[in-house]
């Protein structure tokens, strides 16, 4: 699914003395199936921008289109329910969601929500917790017995159950440990391809919008001060920092490397990357 934000601005508390903005004059577009991060520091707007892609948040004034379907300030709650199928959110600590007496039962809530009869839904469960890598052993357990991992892959479970075109994982991998988020953000990816779907993702994690994003959107006091590649994204370290971001670790690596008297052609955002502009460089064993 596409999605197209064209002129969005947002007020919360509008026509009180409390109303503040949380977003203005936003406009992108993210292409069907690819896979866009949104970034930016603490409070530049990025989670009120994705709450607005399944009605969560409905634009002050704009458009927001995925795929076919409208929200505008006159999209009414009735009208939202079918936005909220296609479109699925991880927010952060998801496991905090988790509510049900079996890991199965809090899975397919959601397909039961949408319609689903009970044989179609606990189907859906049972294969969205496999793509997430969770066993049928645990399927019959109560959720809050498992490991904080598995409690997360049973909240993410529980939104790919209901087959969502559109993921979006706002700070999916908080709290987790390096391994842990690598293994999270591998079974996004994979997700993505064996799905097809169009995956948006906040995040402070610069290198897995350096591994993974097709595209970024860069946040600033309810702003959308730069779309591009991640490449053009960290083109300018010194740009980056003033946005009070960081660079990706290969990329302050080779920042480090460059004072040693290395030189690369372009900025190496990801380990790949290095090591390929590293190949030449380094002496070889033995000589």
């Amino acid at each position: 699914m596409a999605i197209t934000f064209d002129h969005v601005n947002f007020k919360y508390q509008p026509n009180s003395p409390f109303e503040s903005v949380g977003l203005s004059d936003i406009s992108f577009n993210v292409p069907s199936e690819s896979f866009t991060a949104i970034i930016g520091h603490t409070g530049s707007g990025k989670s009120t921008l994705v709450q607005h892609l399944n009605g969560l948040l409905k634009p002050t004034t704009g458009t927001v289109t995925v795929d076919d379907f409208t929200l505008t300030n006159k999209t009414t709650n009735k009208h939202l329910k079918a936005l909220h199928q296609h479109v699925g959110m991880v927010f952060q600590f998801p496991e905090n969601q988790l509510f049900d007496q079996t890991v199965e039962r809090d899975i397919a809530f959601g397909p039961l929500n949408f319609g689903f009869d009970s044989d179609a839904a606990m189907d859906l469960a049972h294969k969205a917790a496999h793509s997430v890598g969770l066993s049928d052993d645990l399927m019959n357990r109560s959720p809050f017995e498992l490991s904080g991992g598995q409690m997360r892959r049973v909240a993410i479970a529980g939104v790919l159950a209901s087959q969502p075109q559109v993921l979006v994982l706002d700070e999916p991998t908080a709290g987790l440990d390096p391994r842990g988020r690598a293994k999270m953000m591998e079974t996004f990816a994979q997700l993505k391809a064996e799905r097809h779907l169009t995956v948006v993702l906040v995040t402070h994690q610069m290198d897995d919008v350096a591994d993974y994003a097709d595209q970024a959107l860069v946040m600033a006091h309810s702003k959308l001060v730069k779309t591009g590649t991640p490449t053009e994204i960290f083109a300018d370290a010194d740009w980056v920092k003033d946005q009070q971001l960081e660079l990706p670790t290969a990329a302050k690596f080779s920042q480090q490397l460059v004072t040693r008297g290395f030189k690369f052609n372009g900025l190496p955002l990801t380990e790949a990357q290095l090591a390929e502009q590293l190949r030449g460089q380094l002496p070889k064993e033995g000589r």
